[in-house]
């Protein structure tokens, strides 16, 4: 996952970003989530994390604070996040909630608060996860995610079936059938992978 990272952190992406982060896009996902299982036969699976890039200031130091304090807050609903740094230092808001618009609610809280904090330019990605249901077109329990890319302002499906190989079928199907209800990215080549650390994992993890 490493050298996707850094390609969508790095120089490249800072000339290929389009617009600056908007969190208000992730609201799409409140409807997308109905399509996906109605539709598509895939469920959410209760989970979604946000990644940003950290920076060694107090400011950023105040910044993260603010943002724990939310995560919180939403225990009282049963929502259960926190913010975790994977092994190349990148900071990651895990949400778990059986409420998909508590996980929706909390990221998009997140992401807010870091872009108030005028950190909106270390934002990467939002993450929410699918799986699929003996409804679907592919194998049961196959995993399914809409990334939102904050560089590009829209978001892309990701399907992987191990740690190093994708099911562009299922990323197709999934395109064709949200593109409209969410701003899906037109062009593949931003169709970033973010590969899990072990098969049956998610990225974060």
């Amino acid at each position: 996952m490493f050298e996707t990272v850094k390609q969508i952190l790095g120089v490249g992406a800072e000339s290929a970003a389009t617009r600056e982060a908007d969190p208000e896009d992730l609201f799409g996902m409140s409807t997308a989530y109905l399509t996906m299982e109605a539709d598509l036969g895939f469920v959410p699976t209760g989970d979604a994390a946000l990644c940003f890039a950290s920076v060694d200031s107090t400011a950023f130091n105040d910044v993260k604070s603010d943002v724990e304090a939310i995560l919180e807050t939403g225990e009282d609903t049963g929502t259960v996040a926190q913010i975790r740094e994977d092994d190349y230092g990148y900071q990651w808001v895990v949400v778990e909630a059986q409420d998909f618009e508590d996980l929706v609610t909390t990221v998009h809280f997140a992401a807010d608060t870091l872009i108030e904090g005028q950190f909106g330019s270390r934002l990467l990605a939002a993450v929410f996860s699918f799986e699929a249901t003996d409804r679907a077109s592919t194998d049961i329990g196959q995993s399914a995610y809409w990334v939102y890319s904050f560089r590009r302002g829209s978001f892309y499906p990701f399907a992987p079936v191990s740690t190093s190989k994708r099911d562009s079928s299922v990323e197709f199907t999934l395109e064709s059938v949200l593109d409209g209800e969410l701003a899906v990215e037109d062009d593949q080549d931003y169709w970033y992978a973010l590969w899990p650390d072990s098969p049956g994992t998610h990225p974060w993890e």
